[in-house]
Formats: C-alpha cells, sequence, structure tokens
C-alpha cells in the first residue's frame, strides 16, 4: 500500500456495491474547467484506480455526451474492477444557454439507452436521477428507473439534489443506494435535512464539488484568475466581494493544513469524511481532477483525522459564505426546502 492509496471501503445504500471512500468525478475531463489534457486525464483515470478508487461519476450533460464516450475505454479495460455511475435528467440543446429538466418516463428510457451506448455497456452499476422535476411524480420516474433494474440495464438507483422529504418519498417505490449533492466546508444545505433522511434510510451520501470547486483548495482566490471556458467564472461565490471575502475565511483551513503537514485541500476532504461520521452516514466524496498529482494529493487525505478542536475550529465557515452555489438556485434542492 502506499501512502497514496485511499483507506477502506464503504457499501452504497443498503445491498450495493463496495467502493472506495473517495470516488473519482470525471467532469471537468470533458467541459467546464477549461482545456483538457486528455493524454493527462486518462492517466488519472488509471491512476485512481491504482491507488483503490473504484467509483467513477459522470453523467450524459457533461460534454453533451462526450464524458461519458471518453471514459469508455478505460470502462472497457477494467469493467469489473469500478463501480460506473452517470445520471440523466438535465436536458440541453444546441442552445449553449439552456437547461431543462426532464425526469418524465418517455424522456429516462430515452436516456438510458443513450448513456449505455456512449459508455459502451450493458449495465449501469448506478444510474442517478440527476434533478428532480417536482411536476413528475416519483412513482413515474422512480417507477421508470426501477423497471430499469427489472430490466437489467441498470443495478443500483440514486437520486441527486433531493431534499430528505423527497428521499423518503421515492425510496417508498423503489430503494435509493446513494444521494449526491454538493457537501463541503462551502456548501452544507444538505444537513437540513437530506443528510438525516439518508442516515435513516440507509442511502449513502456521495458529495460533489467537495473542494468547493477549488476554491478550499487555495488555487484561486476570484473568477478573474480563470481561464477561459472555465464555469466558475459565472459563479456568484467567486466573483467580486464575494471572492475576496471567501478567500479571507480559509484562513483556519491554511493554519490547520500547516499543522498535519498536509494541503487546504487535504484538510477539506478530510472535514466531508468526519463529517459524515457524526451523522453515522456512509460517505464517498468525488473530488474531480484531470491531474496524477491532484488525485495523489486527494486520496492521501483520506489518512487525516481532524480532533474534535479541530472540527470546531472549522464549523463557522459554512455560515459565513457570501454568495449562492449556482446564478439561478431554482434547480436545487434548497429552493424546495419547506
Amino acid at each position: 500500500m502506499t501512502q497514496n492509496t485511499i483507506i477502506g471501503q464503504v457499501e452504497l445504500g443498503k445491498g450495493g456495491p463496495l467502493v472506495g471512500i473517495q470516488g473519482l468525478g470525471c467532469m471537468g475531463m470533458s467541459e467546464f474547467y477549461g482545456e483538457t489534457d486528455e493524454a493527462a486525464a486518462r492517466e488519472t483515470l488509471e491512476a485512481a484506480l491504482a491507488r483503490g478508487v473504484t467509483l467513477f461519476d459522470t453523467a450524459d450533460i457533461y460534454g453533451r455526451g462526450r464524458n461519458e464516450e471518453f471514459i469508455a475505454p478505460f470502462v472497457a479495460a477494467h469493467r469489473d474492477e469500478i463501480t460506473l455511475a452517470t445520471k440523466f435528467g438535465i436536458e440541453r440543446t444546441d442552445d449553449p444557454q439552456y437547461r431543462g429538466i426532464r425526469n418524465d418516463r418517455a424522456y429516462i428510457r430515452q436516456a438510458v439507452e443513450g448513456s449505455l451506448r456512449r459508455l459502451g455497456t450493458d449495465v449501469i452499476d448506478l444510474y442517478y436521477m440527476h434533478r428532480h422535476d417536482p411536476a413528475v411524480p416519483f412513482a413515474e420516474s422512480v417507477g421508470t428507473m426501477a423497471e430499469l433494474v427489472q430490466e437489467g440495464k441498470v443495478r443500483h438507483l440514486g437520486l441527486s439534489e433531493v431534499t430528505g422529504a423527497e428521499l423518503r418519498e421515492a425510496y417508498a417505490v423503489h430503494p435509493i443506494a446513494a444521494l449526491q449533492s454538493e457537501w463541503s466546508l462551502f456548501s452544507r444545505d444538505v444537513e437540513r435535512s437530506a443528510v438525516a433522511a439518508a442516515a435513516e434510510l440507509g442511502v449513502a451520501f456521495v458529495p460533489y464539488s467537495p473542494l468547493g470547486r477549488g476554491f478550499l483548495t487555495g488555487a484561486f482566490a476570484s473568477a478573474a484568475e480563470l481561464s477561459a471556458g472555465d464555469f466558475r467564472a459565472f459563479q456568484p461565490r467567486f466573483s467580486g466581494d464575494n471572492a475576496k471575502a471567501n478567500a479571507a475565511l480559509l484562513e483556519p483551513v491554511r493554519r490547520l493544513a500547516e499543522a498535519h503537514g498536509a494541503t487546504p485541500a487535504q484538510i477539506a476532504l478530510a472535514w466531508v469524511q468526519q463529517r459524515a461520521e457524526v451523522h453515522r452516514l456512509a460517505v464517498v466524496p468525488i473530488p474531480g481532477t484531470r491531474k496524477v498529482s491532484r488525485l495523489e494529493e486527494n486520496t492521501a487525505a483520506t489518512r487525516i483525522q481532524l480532533t474534535g478542536q479541530e472540527l470546531a475550529l472549522l464549523e463557522p465557515i459554512a455560515a459565513q459564505v457570501a454568495g449562492d452555489r449556482y446564478p439561478d438556485m431554482a434547480f436545487t434542492s434548497v429552493a424546495r426546502e419547506a
């Protein structure tokens, strides 16, 4: 075991697959974070598996299908070694600004066939509803997803950005293995209801953006430092006075990193792991990266243990963050919290 190999495995839901306690988000390999060195990204996929990462996360929206196609050769080479997760539910068109939500039966049927084809596989291990349309009953959407399990096209079901009440409602239709939502030192909305519901039902939690889209690493301090084509340039938290105020919140993270001989990113990832332990919740953060060096940094974080006093030092950060997670929060669970 190398220093950068992650420690341990967790079960995704009751009777779900065992996966390494840290996964890999593949979104940035195809879109949203500027230009990608494809050779380096492919090397990162291989390096992740070598270090005990077995949950690989994509979605049909990432690059409008290109991300699924990009990871398909890796999937084919390691099909029995990995847990493959993808998502449906956000609709894109030729209009680059358009985002719609589709949870209807016909769309789900169309989406799963497209993902299976692009991924080059006959079964998806974990199939998420990327966003929930409240106008479509879970009996229809999750019911259709359950049919995919019965037909052998999908093994386990997941949801993303739902409230605790919505998770319980969906679970009553069919067991849910994992809930994926944003959760980090900068984003703790899920602790309002979703975390408790997941713990109660035995649903694993898969935090996306556990590094606050890179802001928690200290790699950039404002949108002005980002490259062309980086979607973070349009996020409220990284612009103007918000960015300046939020950068100042990283000081305790930096102090703890120095004390542990670690990086701010590693402290942020360790916090997510230990915060989940407080809630007696299985957790698999999926930090995204395209570089082996960052992957090594991230996986090494699973060895860090923060003391109660150190966790208390980090506790106030989220309440002081300036700006929303997205310019339009209507697509998130926050908009539907009671």
